[in-house]
């Protein structure tokens, strides 16, 4: 039976990451600020909580995330250049970030791992079910996740992950979930959570991609949680407390998602979304697909 649960209207975006895995393109830019065809990752990832109905984003920045906050603020001088140049398109496009959302900042502080950044949220987000992005995901906005992952909350309670299955050779990469079948074919009942599992200890190949949709109960839960794995405090082992007892914070459900997801936590894949999307754009997609094809069958 359908039950109801209190209407999420908050995003909760961890960015204070230092991307090492791009040095030295990152020593003075923020890993999220890098650009995805011709708009910075981050963006993309505050107009999918954008669409799925929450306005209200709070960032979890660190040191040197001043970028992230100028490109979502107004910048007057290049608005008014753009303005006596004419130049409608850009100007539109300047201002649809500034425009976006009600956008917050926290500082983490010290670099204690994915559940301390979620823990910096818990004034602001206060005793409601909150959405959690992290910005090396994204999310085809043809393939609603998130929007999923709230309904399915708003049906059962508790908390909701994003599952994707995986080769079992790359569940090391991932934290894991051990699941049941549901009623729905695409939501899984989650029994059990470990981070970055050897592959003859996982569970499942159902690894947790970065979309969460967390029950407020988890912030007791992370100012308990010891370092795991890493030495970081890890999201993963607070919502295995969740899990292991739905008399606190309610049960724990997966999404199994099977969209379009494009990973640009790692250079190899950040360049093969850059393709797809440029591929896919109408002003882009033609020249550059012909061009593709071209170099393509020249190499080979």
């Amino acid at each position: 039976m359908t039950q109801s649960h209190p209407r999420i209207s908050k995003a909760v975006i961890p960015a204070a990451g230092l991307g090492t895995r791009f040095l030295p393109a990152t020593k003075a830019t923020p890993k999220e600020m890098l650009p995805v065809v011709d708009k910075p990752a981050i963006q993309y990832v505050v107009e999918e909580a954008v669409t799925a109905g929450l306005g209200d984003v709070l960032m979890v920045t660190g040191r040197n995330k001043r970028p992230l906050e100028d490109h979502f603020d107004r910048n007057y001088e290049l608005e008014s250049a753009l303005q006596k140049k004419g130049d409608a398109g850009r100007l539109a496009k300047v201002q649809e970030s500034s425009d976006l959302a009600m956008i917050h900042y926290v500082r983490q502080g010290d670099p204690k791992g994915l559940g301390h950044a979620v823990l910096c949220a818990a004034p602001h987000v206060g005793d409601e079910p909150f959405a959690v992005l992290l910005g090396d995901d994204l999310i085809d906005p043809r393939d609603p996740l998130l929007q999923r992952m709230i309904d399915v909350q708003e049906q059962y309670g508790g908390s909701v992950i994003a599952l994707m299955e995986v080769e079992p050779e790359q569940i090391h990469l991932y934290g894991c979930a051990a699941v049941e079948a549901t009623a729905d074919s695409d939501v899984v009942k989650v029994s059990g959570l470990v981070e970055k599992p050897d592959a003859a200890d996982a569970p499942s190949n159902y690894a947790i991609i970065g979309r969460y949709v967390l029950d407020p109960h988890i912030f007791a839960i992370l100012r308990k949680t010891e370092p795991g794995r890493g030495g970081e405090i890890q999201l993963t082992d607070a919502l295995q407390q969740l899990a292991e007892d739905e008399t606190v914070g309610g049960p724990v459900h997966g999404v199994v998602f099977k969209g379009r997801r494009y990973d640009t936590g790692d250079r190899g894949d950040y360049l093969r979304a850059i393709v797809r999307l440029a591929c896919e754009r109408e002003d882009l997609g033609p020249d550059f697909r012909t061009w593709l094809r071209s170099y393509v069958a020249e190499e080979m």
